[in-house]
């Protein structure tokens, strides 16, 4: 006869036959914490369980393990195995795409979420339109022929401007000299030793200290203009 289901017995078995694997006292009281039960009665009810037949034991060294008989569960066939290998094909297909479904709509909320709201809008549409505004007071002011530098900030950028183009000149003429004596009587490729060394030419770069120079006169022009 069949223990009670919702005996002390009839809870262990229960909990044996579901799991379906070797189990030991300690496994199963921890796990039947929620029935309240103890460790004492549980180990009486898998005793009674083996004695009953109910379940399987076996010990090893001081060490006992209790089965769940598998002469209750069915097992399958070679054909029923290929069946469930197929159906959990299926299921795992589903399951991918269940996933990447739930991935999409993840990506929509975070999609949703990065969008601006309306008073957010609100602020950025004011703000820009403050900012055309400068810059069309600006521009304004620039058509009305108002400095909007004053002349000790330009006089300090045209000598910083100037400083630099001389400089520019100066190391350039000096690179020259050295480079003239370096190669005079070298029987080398002057291109060819020019990449070994990794020297650069202001044209190879895109740059003309000429165009630096004219622009110079012509601030110097406009300066006397005013």
């Amino acid at each position: 006869m069949a223990p009670k289901s919702d005996s002390t017995e009839g809870i262990v078995l229960n909990f044996v036959n579901e799991q379906n694997k070797p189990l030991n006292s300690q496994i199963v009281a921890d796990c039947l914490q929620k029935f309240n039960l103890k460790k004492g009665a549980i180990q009486k009810a898998l005793d009674t369980l083996v004695d009953s037949g109910k379940i399987s034991f076996k010990e090893y060294g001081k060490q006992k393990i209790y089965l769940a008989r598998q002469d209750q569960f069915d097992i399958p066939n070679g054909e029923e195995l290929n069946q469930m290998k197929e159906e959990n094909i299926k299921l795992q297909e589903e399951l991918d795409g269940q996933r990447k479904a739930i991935s999409a709509v993840e990506g929509e909320i975070k999609a949703l979420q990065s969008n601006l709201t309306l008073e957010e809008v609100h602020k950025k549409e004011a703000k820009i339109r403050k900012e055309v505004k400068d810059m069309e007071e600006k521009l304004t002011k620039l058509k009305e022929g108002v400095t909007l530098v004053n002349p000790e900030e330009r006089k300090a950028v045209e000598g910083m401007y100037f400083e630099t183009v001389n400089q520019w000149r100066r190391r350039k003429r000096m690179f020259k000299d050295i480079w003239d004596a370096i190669t005079e009587n070298s029987p080398k490729d002057l291109k060819e030793f020019k990449e070994e060394l990794g020297i650069e030419y202001d044209e190879d770069v895109g740059v003309s200290l000429q165009s630096f120079i004219d622009l110079r006169q012509q601030g110097k022009k406009r300066a006397r203009g005013l």
